[in-house]
Parts: C-alpha cells; sequence; structure tokens
C-alpha cells in the first residue's frame, strides 16, 4: 500500500498547490470521514479521500468613513481580513476559529478614541459559546491571565502574575451534557473567554487547545458589540442554533 504525505494527495485530489493544500490543512478545514487531519506531513494511503471544510465569505455588517464592521467567518486569520480590507487596520482580533464582530478603522483619531474606549472597558463585548457540561445558572470568573508565546502560539493561564480580566457568563439552552452560554468580557486579555471556561472545568466544545472535545470548530462567536454610541450584530451561525 503506497504512502504519501497528508497535503500531496491533497493538493492532486483538490487541484491545487502543495502550499495551499498545507494552508487548508494548518486551518482545520480537512477531514478524513469525520477525523479532522491534523498533520499536513503525516503519512496517508494516497488512495485517500478526503473532504474539505468550505470557508464561508466575510458578510459585511456596517461601514462609514470612520469603521469597517464585518462577520468574520471561522476558519480565517483576522490579519488576512485586514490584507483585504487595506487601508483599514484591525481594532481588535478574533481567533481564528472564532467568528462574528470583528473591526477595523479607517481614521487614526477614530482608532485613538476607540483604543481609549477599550482600555477604559466601556465597549460591551458578548460572546455566544457552546461548552462542555452542565451549566445551570451565571458565573462571574474575576481571574487575572498571564499569557505567554511559544513557536508563535499565544497559550493563556489564570496566574497571579497575570493581567486583570473578568468575564461574565449566563446559560441560554442544556442539551445531552453541554450549555449554550452568553458570554460578556471586560478587560478582553488574549482567549480571556476560553481560559476563563477552562478555569471553571466547562472548556469550548471543539476548543482542544484548552481541554474542549474534537468539534469542527471552536464554537465560540462574537454576537455583539457596542462602541462609541454604536452597536454592532453578528448573526448567530447556523452550526450554533442547530448544535444540539
Amino acid at each position: 500500500m503506497a504512502n504519501e504525505k497528508a497535503y500531496k494527495i491533497l493538493a492532486l485530489q483538490e487541484g491545487v498547490s502543495n502550499n495551499q493544500a498545507k494552508s487548508m490543512i494548518d486551518r482545520g478545514l480537512v477531514y478524513v470521514g469525520n477525523k479532522k487531519v491534523i498533520i499536513a506531513r503525516g503519512e496517508l494511503d494516497a488512495k485517500t479521500s478526503f473532504r474539505v471544510q468550505k470557508i464561508e465569505k466575510m458578510k459585511p455588517i456596517f461601514e462609514n468613513d470612520d469603521i469597517i464592521v464585518i462577520d468574520k467567518p471561522a476558519y480565517v486569520n483576522s490579519d488576512e481580513i485586514e490584507r483585504q480590507l487595506k487601508p483599514a487596520v484591525l481594532l481588535h482580533r478574533l481567533d481564528r476559529e472564532t467568528s462574528g464582530v470583528l473591526m477595523l478603522v479607517k481614521d487614526e483619531d477614530f482608532r485613538q478614541k476607540a483604543i481609549k474606549e477599550f482600555k477604559k472597558d466601556t465597549v460591551y463585548k458578548e460572546y455566544i459559546a457552546w461548552v462542555e457540561g452542565i451549566i445551570s445558572e451565571p458565573i462571574e470568573v474575576d481571574k487575572p491571565i498571564l499569557t505567554q508565546r511559544k513557536n508563535n502560539k499565544a497559550y493563556s493561564n489564570v496566574s497571579g502574575k497575570g493581567k486583570p480580566a473578568r468575564t461574565e457568563f449566563f446559560p441560554d439552552i442544556v442539551s445531552a451534557n453541554k450549555t449554550k452560554i452568553k458570554c460578556i468580557i471586560h478587560n478582553g486579555r488574549t482567549h480571556q473567554i476560553r481560559t476563563h471556561l477552562r478555569y471553571i472545568d466547562h472548556p469550548i466544545v471543539g476548543d482542544e487547545q484548552y481541554g474542549g472535545r474534537r468539534a469542527k470548530r471552536v464554537m465560540l462567536h462574537a454576537h455583539k458589540v457596542r462602541l462609541l454610541g454604536m452597536e454592532f450584530i453578528a448573526p448567530e451561525p447556523k452550526i450554533f442554533v442547530d448544535f444540539q
């Protein structure tokens, strides 16, 4: 039985370059059956048939002379969106598998004003998540977070050496030992929601980095942001509504 590197088989199957095939695997878009292919250079049977998850297009939410707001699809890096929407620059970031409200700014004065609002914690940020286990009443986690970078990858932990971080969690739907919750974030540290949920033993479904079970994606969506008197909403993705 002939074996070949996964990305090479995928490149042939999809008619794309080796680099494109590697990128598809790295993004978490490629499956064999229901199992995600994790290692692009891993060897598989040359006759392996892949299933490739399609990326949805980014959807515009709002635009004026100061700001562009889009509904970011999962599997896309915030930096890629910034490159597509030049000369606008990112006001904040969402993790690659997190979907929802992403804001980019066109005007430097507006950017400085917005950054002040973030620093004062007057920006309202509401997320939706599906988490492991049952949360039956609201929980507030007020624990400092320390972020470290290794091989260009961020990893956060609750630590007395960290920066202040507070997150509020409100249960919405309980279904088969998992709960859909609303998360309201204060401070806004790297991986804050993911870290606080892992700390209370309710990691996000699909968030293997922080203890969640394997799923199609990290089940976290930036649903609503209020900034400088404006409100932006990214509708809940279909996968969240149907996830029972």
